[in-house]
């Protein structure tokens, strides 16, 4: 039993296979409404959260966008009540959205190579 927890090792610095770690999608907000709408210099105005999402309200001129974004990687948009995203993220490969990656315990960043 004591090899099979030695050859879970990746290295001698690096987590176990089997240790907990939080993928995060990070993502500029305002250069992503500026991708769907073509509309530049949204500015965010208030942002609520909970423990399965975060929303974020912004403005631009007379446009007003609300932004919900699941830990999951789903994400929502909507510019003045219509919605023009519903879709996830990661699927879809977003280029302004990046993930990573962070030890569960520690909150350390963890670089995949």
């Amino acid at each position: 039993m004591k090899d099979n927890v030695k050859n879970n090792k990746i290295g001698n610095d690096n987590l176990l296979l089997s240790d907990a770690v939080v993928c995060k999608v990070e993502l500029d907000l305002g250069k992503w409404l500026e991708q769907l709408t073509g509309g530049k210099g949204w500015e965010i105005w208030s942002e609520s959260e909970n423990e399965h999402y975060v929303s974020y309200y912004l403005k631009f001129k007379k446009q007003n966008a609300e932004i919900t974004l699941y830990h999951s990687g789903h994400a929502v948009v909507f510019i003045d009540d219509k919605s023009i995203f519903d879709g996830d993220l990661i699927e879809k490969r977003n280029p302004i959205a990046k993930l990573s990656y962070y030890n569960i315990d520690d909150g350390e960043k963890i670089s995949l190579h």
